[in-house]
Formats: C-alpha cells, structure tokens, sequence
C-alpha cells in the first residue's frame, strides 16, 4: 500500500517502491538517508545530477544489489523513483557506531527544535538526542557543527548577522527616538578595498556587558548593554573620560567573589563566613571586632584582605555609595532572563536583549464594546485572550492576584484605558487605611483601672512538663524545614562534620566568645 505525502511519502513496509514521488530533490535526499540511518546500511551516490539520483549500495556487487534511481518529471512537477532493487542483503556489521550519513546537516534538522527553545543547549544533550531518535553516538565534533547549523537556520548566519545589525537598530532607533546606539569601528581591508566594518566577533569571541539599577521598590532595571571584544574593566574605565569614575560612578567588589578568591587562596571554608561578615559590617566597631578575630587566626588572612581597600568592600566605609547591595545579584537575574542569547548570531542576539526585556506585546481588538483582546508575546509568538470586563487573561496572572498582568496593561496602553480601573479594592490606599482606622487608647496608671472581681486563673497542672532538658520535638518536618533536613553539622572551626564548633577538639585553646587566650 503506497500512502503519498506532501513532502516525504512512506510505505508500510518502509521500503522504497517504483513510481513514488517526491516533491524535491532535497526530499529524495532526506528519504534515503533517513532510510539508510534507521536500517543499518550505506550506500555510494554514483550520479547526482539535478535532474537524475543515483544510488548503490556500499557492498554493491559483494553480495548486495540494492540500487535506486530517482528522476525529475518535469510535467509532473515532482521527483519519481525509476529503478529500485529493493531490501537491502548486506549484513548490519558493516555499519559503525556511527554513521556516515548521520551527518551535521540531519542532526540540525533533529534537533531543530530543541536549539530554538533553547539556544544554550549543550554538546552533550545533542549527543543523547541523537543517540535517542536514532541509535547512534556521534561525536562531539559532529554534534557540535550540527548545532551550529541550526543555531544559523534558525537565527540567520553569522556574518550575514553582522551586516543586519545597523539597519535593525536604524529602525529601532526611528521607532523609539531616546534610544542610543554607538559603534566603534575598525578599518578593515579586502585586497585593496577598504572596508569600514564593526570589529565583534559574534559567532567567535566577544563578552555582552550590562549596566542594571534598582530603583525604590526594588524593581530591577536594565539601563545599556554593550558588546565588547572582551577588554579589562581597568581599560574601559579609562577610556570612559571620567563617566565611570567618582563622583559619577563608584567601584565596588562583590563580597561573594571575594569569598571566593579567599577560598581558592587558603582552602579555609571554616574561615568564609566571618571573611563574608567583615564585609557585612555596618559599624566601624563591628568590623574591628570582627577583623582581629579573622587576624588572630593568622596575619596570612589579613595581610590577603588588606589588598582590597576596605572602602571597596565593607559597608562600614564605602560612604553609603552601593545602597546595600553586596553581591552582583542584580545582574545574575539579568543574567536569567538573556539565557541563552550570548549563542546567538549578533543581531540576534541584540534582538533577544530588546524583546525579552522590552515585553514587546501586539494587540488585537476582537470586541472593543466588550473589552475582549487577544495579544501576542514577541518574539516567542505566545498568544493569550484578555477579557478585561470579566477580569480575566489567558496567563492566570490576572485572576488570580487580582491585579493587572502585563497582557492587561497592553490592552490598556493600547486602547487608552485606565488600567487603574482593574486593580482590586484590597490594593488601594483607602482599603489599607480603613484596616488602621480604629484608635487605639493608652492603658494609662494601674491604680487608675476599676477593682477586679472576677475568677482566679491557673494553669492546668497536668500539661506541666515533667522530663528535664530541653523538649523533644514531635511535630512531623517537611521541606520549609531545610534547616533540620540539611546534611550533617560541620564545625565552623575545624570544617569536619558530626559537631559542632563547642564541641570541637580545636577549641580547647579558646574562650565561649570564640577569641585566642
């Protein structure tokens, strides 16, 4: 029985049979590796024209006749199979673990998908891909050109990229006017042409910066994005003239870093926290007190410490110009939402900063009597159907925490509607403040209250606890408790794990405060 598609008939067999046909040469291709990948067999392309394909078995004439010729039809407008020997009778033990025709252009259109959702998807998860749809294990090289052919089928090819990237932001740049874009060029030369191209290395080398902020209700804040060719902080704070330098701009360390860099300096992880608190300090006193307990357990420590100006990393001293923030945080959560752009081809890459960030939503007015929308996420393609009047949007956001979802605040921008109007009454001022009206008056002097005549009260002599020491828990622990659930003690002191610092052979030389005797 011959079932024809549209793009790559199948029999029920799985064999190839005269007289099928197929809408291209690049669909006869695809049929016959595919067949040859899935059936453990190879076969020798003899004749590839663009009007005729050729092929025979690897062990043609050495006890496997298998040979298929496919030819254009011009009247028909599609490609037939003329000539076919039928089923294989070579054996399967001339096949390898891998397969020569399981190439990087097949696995590029396997695993098309899975680069699309996920730009960042690595070597090895294409490896086991392959290995799961089609029982081979290529190797890393393989897998890695097959990833970067999807990544370039489905974004663009990268140099192609690079000659997108000024007319994209052009456009950007009329469509939002207070948009600034700035490139720094090279002279470049082919032959004796010479050539003014931008000097990134998107496919290649190149580091994405990002400047973020936090403004007052602790929303964060993306305010530029740079893509350099990977120079040194030291030179583009040189080359800022004086943009990125007091009293505009103040540096600062990541205290997690300088967790780090300690611990790969002293293997000391019994030494991190108070290194962390010295950094953490608030008061001048504090972080004395605890910076000679760091000294006491060796100038080594200190003497390392002393490197970092301490206005640099502890809140004691920095003047109040990092607001709190002592780790870089801010721009791991940036971080998250870009995942996977840097292996994007560069103005791709560009275009995954703006819309991710940006939130670009498209409005449809379905039913503009009744508020009813449908709005699509770019680039993602996501649609959700909002229904303003009956407060409800396809996320769930809107329902739920009755309050404007993003989806919402589109429709809204969109339609010139005040989004004010869909905030529930427990989020607004006059609903918080009634919970506060009621006075309260002060007690005022004991001898002035009225005498007592009431009941005397005591406490139930048989819920007294009689065992000493202190209460076994009984109460079943779940994952909140992650302290309790957490794997065993380690000593703060010596680093081993079954006790604690109190009870630490080490500390027979130290008093209850923890300080040298």
């Amino acid at each position: 029985m011959l079932v024809v598609l549209a793009e790559v008939p199948i029999v029920a067999d799985g064999e190839f049979a005269v007289g099928m046909e197929f809408s291209s040469r690049e669909a006869v291709i695809k049929a016959i590796k595919e067949y040859s990948i899935r059936r453990s067999v190879d076969y020798r392309v003899y004749e590839s024209e663009p009007l005729t394909f050729y092929a025979k078995c690897t062990q043609y004439g050495s006890g496997c006749d298998w040979l298929i010729r496919v030819s254009l039809i011009s009247r028909k407008y599609c490609w037939v199979i003329r000539r076919y020997n039928g089923t294989h009778t070579c054996t399967r033990a001339t096949i390898s673990q891998d397969h020569s025709k399981l190439d990087s252009i097949t696995i590029a259109e396997a695993i098309k998908s899975l680069v699309e959702a996920d730009p960042s998807l690595k070597v090895k998860s294409v490896i086991a891909e392959v290995q799961s749809k089609f029982n081979y294990t290529v190797s890393y090289r393989k897998a890695w050109l097959a990833k970067q052919r999807a990544v370039e089928k489905i974004f663009g090819g990268w140099e192609a990229s690079y000659e997108a990237l000024p007319i994209w932001f052009e456009a950007m740049c009329h469509k939002e006017p207070s948009a600034v874009v700035h490139f720094e060029t090279m002279p470049a030369y082919q032959g004796d042409d010479l050539v003014d191209g931008t000097h990134l290395y998107g496919k290649y080398k190149g580091c994405l910066l990002v400047a973020v902020s936090q403004d007052g209700n602790n929303n964060i804040v993306p305010i530029a994005f740079a893509i350099v060719e990977g120079e040194t902080s030291d030179a583009s704070v040189e080359r800022s003239n004086g943009a990125w330098s007091p009293p505009r701009a103040f540096h600062m360390f990541c205290i997690r870093h300088i967790e780090s860099n300690f611990l790969q300096k002293f293997k000391a992880p019994y030494l991190q926290k108070l290194v962390v608190s010295i950094g953490y300090s608030r008061t001048v006193r504090e972080y004395e007190v605890r910076y000679q307990r760091l000294r006491e357990r060796g100038e080594a420590y200190t003497n390392w410490l002393n490197r970092i100006p301490r206005e640099q990393y502890a809140l004691a001293f920095d003047g109040g110009y990092r607001w709190g923030h002592m780790t870089t945080n801010l721009v791991e959560c940036i971080n998250s939402v870009l995942k996977g752009a840097r292996n994007l081809p560069i103005t791709a890459l560009v275009k995954a900063t703006f819309y991710r960030l940006n939130g670009n939503i498209q409005v449809s007015c379905f039913d503009r009597q009744n508020e009813v929308f449908e709005v699509r996420e770019m680039p993602s393609g996501l649609e959700f159907a909002v229904d303003l009047r009956g407060l409800r949007c396809d996320c769930g956001e809107f329902q739920v925490d009755r309050i404007p979802c993003r989806h919402v605040f589109a429709c809204c921008a969109n339609q010139r509607l005040d989004w004010k109007l869909y905030v529930h009454d427990v989020y607004k001022m006059d609903q918080v403040r009634r919970v506060y009206r009621a006075r309260f008056r002060p007690l005022g002097n004991p001898t002035t209250w009225p005498a007592y005549n009431g009941p005397r009260y005591v406490p139930n002599p048989y819920l007294r606890r009689v065992s000493k020491g202190r209460p076994r828990m009984t109460r079943f622990l779940n994952e909140m408790d992650t302290r309790m659930l957490r794997r065993p003690r380690r000593c703060t002191l010596c680093g081993a794990e079954g006790h604690s610092r109190s009870r630490c052979r080490r500390s027979a030389g130290t008093n209850a405060n923890g300080d040298a005797q």
